[in-house]
Parts: structure tokens; sequence; C-alpha cells
């Protein structure tokens, strides 16, 4: 069975990609060809007179199969905004055929695909398309990753509740700590348990070196298999009439 996971975020630098390349770290290391796809990813640095992306490099470094980037991440847009307005910028039109397109030749590639959103989950690509549409056309099972910070349990649970409402399944969640000194932490955490209606996959702490290798020793590859075994019986199983 092909294991594949949509991960969106709950806003913008909360640890999606570290998250990402984790789950690629972990399903490399179990024996499955694993890669990482990020469909659309805005922001370049010249980095030995290539335009390369940070986020797009670390997926590929983490997984191990060696698919070509234009399957990788069709839309490479330089500038480091909204990517609506980076297409904008450099008069590119985001579709949805290509990036379908893409993800099912990833798929004839690999055990698994990890695809990666932009920022959180609702982020627009378009007058008419956002990385919520991307999801629901992809149909994956959705992780979470959470910024551990004040303002998190809306955010989260605001996120949750958009995922459900397009029909999609909130396969599980991975909490990240992106702000060390916030208070009640643990607190948040219970609650978010409470609340989300999602299994916890783990808990990231703000890492020295904050790696795929380091991160993916704070989550839980079996519960992670599990949640794509759910998915998969869900999306199998005849609608009730």
């Amino acid at each position: 069975m092909r294991q594949c996971w949509f991960v969106t975020g709950t806003d913008t630098g909360v640890g999606k990609t570290l998250v990402s390349s984790a789950m690629l770290s972990l399903l490399a290391a179990s024996g499955l060809r694993a890669v990482g796809m990020k469909p659309v990813a805005a922001g370049l640095e010249l980095v030995d007179g290539a335009w390369k992306n940070e986020d797009v490099e670390q997926l590929h470094a983490t997984g191990n199969v060696d698919a070509p980037l234009a399957l990788r991440c069709p839309y490479l847009l330089r500038a480091p905004m909204s990517p609506h307005l980076a297409a904008r910028e450099e008069d590119v039109r985001i579709e949805l055929p290509p990036l379908l397109s893409a993800f099912t030749a990833l798929s004839q590639r690999a055990d698994a695909v990890v695809v990666e959103g932009v920022g959180g989950f609702c982020v627009p690509f378009g007058d008419d398309l956002d990385s919520a549409d991307l999801a629901v056309a992809l149909g994956l099972p959705v992780i979470l990753v959470v910024g551990l910070r004040l303002g998190c349990l809306s955010h989260a649970l605001l996120s949750a509740e958009a995922i459900r409402a397009r029909g999609l399944v909130l396969a599980g969640w991975v909490a990240s700590v992106i702000e060390p000194r916030m208070l009640a932490p643990e607190a948040n955490l219970q609650t978010l348990r409470g609340r989300l209606g999602a299994p916890l996959l783990g808990v990231v702490p703000r890492l020295a070196s904050p790696d795929a290798a380091s991160a993916a020793q704070h989550l839980d590859l079996r519960a992670l298999r599990a949640t794509a075994a759910h998915a998969a019986r869900r999306s199998a199983a005849p609608a009730l009439a």
C-alpha cells in the first residue's frame, strides 16, 4: 500500500519542513522509497550559481528517491512572499493540473510521498485556487503541524475545522516548539489533545541543530503509518445512504 500525506501548518514558520523531512527520514530508514514534494515554493537563494529553495532542497536531501525538480516542485518562485503575489510578479499562473500530474508521477516512483503545503492551510495560489483546493484535489490524509506559542489553540482548532469542512481526514498532528518560553506548554498540549480529535504523532522540541534526523527521534513511525492505513480504509468504505 502506497503511503502518502499532505502536511500543513497552523502558520508559516512553524516547522512544516522539519517535520516533513523527519517523516521522510523515518520512512526511508524503514526501507521504503520515500520522496518529498513541495508543490509550490516561494523564496529562492543563489547557491553555487543556481537558484534554490531551502525547503525543497531539505525535502530532497532526506528522501531516497532522486526525482526531477520539476516533479518535486512544479512551481518555484523567486520572491519570499505569498505564492499568489510571487507568481503575479513573474507573470505565472499556478494551475492545478500540473500539480496533480507531478504528484501522480512521483507516486509511481515511490512507496511513500510526503507533500508539504505552503504556510497555513488556505494560502492563496491565485484568484481561484489555494492550498486547500490542492489538498482536496489530492485527497490525502492531512498531518497538521501546530506551532506551540501563544495563540496556537485557536490557530490549531480553526485549521482542523477548515480541513474537515473540506471533507479531508485530519489523520494526526505534530506539536512543534517554536516559542520555548511559552507559558503552560503542557497544559496547552493537553487542551489540544482533548479538542483536535486526532492522534498526536510527536512533540518536536526546539532543537540546537534542527535537522531531520534529530527531529525524527521525536516522531512515532508506527502512529504515522497507522494514519495512512486508517485514511485508506475510510476512503475505501462505501458511503452511507
